[in-house]
C-alpha cells in the first residue's frame, strides 16, 4: 500500500478518534437538566464532600426521562396534586423552604451543626451533607417535612464526613 495513503488514514482515524472522544466527553458534562433546586445551606461542618445532587449526563438524562414523566404525572392522575406535574411544585417548595429554615434555625440551631445541601424533585426533599453528633437530626427532619406542599423528606446525611 502506497504510504502516503497509509498516513492519510491514520491521520483520519486521528480525528474520528479524537472527535469522538470529545462528543463523549460532552455527554459526560453532568448538568442540572431538569432544572431542579439545589440548594447550599449549611457549611459548618470541614471536609464534608459537596453531592451531586441533580448534576447528570445526558444519558443519565435520556435513562430516567420516562420514568420522570412518569412519576411528575401521577400526582396529577391520583387527584393529590393542584397542579399537573409534580415537579412544577418545586421552585415554590424552594422559597418556601428557605423561610423554614430560617425560622428553624433559633430553636435547633443547624447552621451551626451541619453542612447541608437540599434537592428538590417532584414535592420531595432530598437532604445530604453531614451533621454533628448532637445535632437533633430527627426533630429537624420533621420540621423540614413540614414545609408546604413537601410530601417527603429523605435524609441521606452522615455523621462522618
Amino acid at each position: 500500500m502506497n504510504k502516503r495513503i497509509s498516513k492519510g488514514r491514520t491521520v483520519f482515524a486521528l480525528a474520528v478518534l479524537a472527535a469522538s472522544s470529545l462528543a463523549s466527553r460532552a455527554d459526560d458534562t453532568r448538568e442540572n437538566r431538569g432544572n431542579d433546586p439545589f440548594l447550599h445551606v449549611s457549611s459548618a461542618i470541614a471536609d464534608c464532600a459537596a453531592p451531586l445532587g441533580p448534576l447528570e449526563t445526558t444519558q443519565e438524562w435520556l435513562d430516567e426521562a420516562h420514568y420522570r414523566i412518569e412519576r411528575g404525572n401521577s400526582c396529577w392522575i391520583a387527584g393529590r396534586c393542584r397542579l399537573a406535574n409534580s415537579y412544577d411544585y418545586d421552585k415554590e417548595i424552594a422559597e418556601s423552604v428557605t423561610r423554614r429554615l430560617n425560622s428553624l434555625n433559633a430553636s435547633l440551631q443547624w447552621r451551626e451543626k451541619t453542612s447541608l445541601w437540599l434537592t428538590l424533585q417532584r414535592r420531595f426533599i432530598y437532604l445530604d451533607g453531614c451533621v454533628s453528633r448532637d445535632f437533633d437530626e430527627a426533630r429537624f427532619v420533621s420540621a423540614l417535612g413540614e414545609t408546604a406542599d413537601v410530601e417527603k423528606v429523605i435524609d441521606r446525611t452522615t455523621r462522618r464526613p
